[in-house]
């Protein structure tokens, strides 16, 4: 729920058919953008961090002050210990070549089949340089991300206008 109380619905767009996903459930067809405080947004789910142009900003909206740049990327996850190193490399991944913020949440402990969570759950800023790293437990965090060296990294190196332009709805 957004701070104005209105509620998003995000459809996971890609559905793990290593597991069956795609057995049970249709893929989304949009992403959701939140607009908060000025800053945008881009929520997505899980095996979606493998899918970099679900990710990736668009191209600049006509009569708006927005390049299309998303400031945040969050996913929320379940990714197992055993595929931990592509989880955390992936988010960097995606800090970097959105030039944005990522926090990446994921779930910890043993599930019902015996696989273990090391959630490994991160903040890591638009160089990709990881500014807050929790592994093998739960916890609570409280991080201010700052708009003002954002812009400054955008503005330094502004690799973002050089990127292709194409449209996802």
């Amino acid at each position: 729920m957004l701070p104005n109380g209105q509620y998003g619905v995000y459809n996971k767009r890609h559905l793990f058919a290593y597991a069956g996903e795609n057995e049970f459930y249709a893929a989304g067809e949009k992403r959701l953008i939140a607009s908060v405080k000025d800053w945008k947004i881009n929520l997505q789910v899980c095996y979606d961090l493998r899918f970099p142009v679900w990710a990736r900003q668009g191209p600049q909206i006509p009569g708006e002050n927005w390049h299309g740049l998303y400031d945040v990327l969050i996913y929320v996850a379940n990714w197992p210990e055993r595929r931990s190193h592509a989880w955390k490399t992936l988010l960097q991944a995606r800090a970097i070549e959105n030039q944005c913020y990522v926090i990446g949440v994921n779930r910890v402990g043993n599930d019902g089949n015996g696989i273990y969570y090391s959630g490994d759950s991160m903040v890591i800023d638009p160089l990709g340089e990881v500014l807050y790293h929790k592994k093998d437990e739960e916890d609570i965090f409280t991080i201010t991300l700052d708009k003002k060296y954002l812009s400054a990294v955008r503005e330094k190196f502004p690799f973002w206008k050089d990127g292709d332009e194409f449209k996802i709805f």
